[in-house]
């Protein structure tokens, strides 16, 4: 039986490291390619670009390791699907996810298309899941399962790929916990092995994000409005409604509501549930973002992490954003079924019911959620598989 012939993404840290190794302990032929997908470096908050450290360190493991390296720029197509698509969804008024955005049209879609120019059976990354397949009326089905180490735990960022990526990918490390991860590298001598994990924004890296905004935002001043906890016109909820749509819809403040108390530079740098950048003071408790609106150019806070503004019994996904991992667990109109839920990285598993209507997906909590962010991506669980995902309205 021939080998099989493997394409790792090697990005310069431990994770994508131990995963080329690994996949050659276990008789692979493994051949490595560095994805360069970032050049500027506007509002970055390291002096030089992050990837050309991460380029020199993902050369020296491929020759330690003894595999072909090799490297493709696929800058021009990052900057399409998701660098232009952030911005416009800041400038809407909501607060997208580049990771999730990254790993599907970017590492799980164009570096497929790298990988063909190889000759790749399979394609391997050092996320933190794993992944299995059975049998369905002669069928393979994939699942996605989140990884063994919940530190480390990464099946959110990848909520959006679908059977035909599945069956095409391994995660090699998503068995181990990350200090077994480093433990090998170290055994090793890699030369990755100490090397801090990367932050920030996916191959961009840590950026002040107003300053990354600014590109091509421009500041625009505007009122911050607060709300007070108990002001007369707030919106509340019949807690006897079990009506999903109902209870999914936003927060609404009117013209008229609250009070200004400062400015900020353009409603489009904030977001829901944001602390820092505020710039005000003289309030007991700290100010956090409740709302925002970009047309009229306002954002509105609410003081205390517990302002009832902070926290929705439940919210929507429009039909055309509702994605199946699995299809065949896919709801119709009409029906419901409870989940657990995720609207956010690292957040604990939320009970929920998934509630399938003609125009939108309802999710409801069984208790309210903090910080429900429109443009996040809200992922769904049945024990440790994300069975689907979508963009929260």
């Amino acid at each position: 039986m021939a080998m099989k012939r493997v394409v790792v993404g090697l990005s310069g840290g431990v994770d994508s490291s131990v995963a080329a190794y690994l996949l050659k302990q276990q008789g692979y032929e493994v051949i490595a390619v560095f994805m360069i997908n970032w050049h500027d470096k506007t509002g970055t908050l390291e002096g030089d670009c992050p990837w050309k450290d991460d380029l020199v360190f993902a050369q020296l493991v491929a020759r330690k390791l003894d595999i072909p390296f090799h490297s493709a720029d696929l800058s021009k197509v990052y900057k399409k699907r998701v660098v232009d698509y952030m911005f416009h969804e800041y400038e809407n008024g909501r607060t997208p996810n580049p990771d999730v955005l990254c790993n599907r049209e970017i590492k799980f879609d164009e570096f497929f298309k790298v990988a063909e120019k190889y000759k790749a059976d399979l394609v391997a990354t050092g996320h933190y899941c794993r992944k299995e397949s059975f049998q369905k009326d002669g069928k393979t089905i994939y699942r996605l399962l989140a990884g063994l180490d919940p530190n480390k735990e990464q099946s959110y960022f990848l909520c959006q790929l679908d059977q035909g990526q599945l069956s095409k990918i391994l995660f090699p490390i998503g068995d181990l916990p990350k200090e077994k991860v480093r433990e090998i590298a170290g055994e090793l001598n890699l030369p990755t092995a100490d090397k801090k994990d990367s932050q920030g924004i996916c191959f961009i890296g840590k950026v002040d994000l107003p300053t990354f905004l600014q590109q091509r935002l421009e500041p625009k001043k505007g009122d911050v409005i607060e709300i007070p906890r108990r002001f007369s016109g707030y919106l509340t909820f019949d807690p006897a409604s079990t009506d999903p749509e109902y209870l999914a819809r936003p927060w609404k403040y009117q013209p008229g509501d609250g009070i200004i108390i400062g400015t900020h530079k353009g409603a489009h740098f904030y977001t829901v549930g944001q602390r820092k950048g505020l710039n005000i003071g003289g309030k007991k408790e700290p100010l956090f973002i409740i709302g925002t609106d970009t047309q009229r150019n306002i954002i509105y806070t609410g003081e205390g992490k517990n302002h009832p503004g902070l926290y929705r019994k439940g919210l929507a996904i429009s039909a055309g954003d509702i994605h199946w991992v699995r299809p065949d667990l896919a709801l119709n109109p009409g029906e419901s079924e409870a989940f657990h839920i995720r609207i956010r990285y690292r957040q604990p598993l939320q009970k929920g019911t998934l509630h399938m209507a003609e125009k939108n997906l309802y999710i409801i909590f069984d208790k309210p959620q903090r910080g429900i962010t429109p443009g996040q991506f809200a992922a769904w669980y049945k024990e440790d598989e994300v069975v689907g995902s979508g963009t929260i309205v």
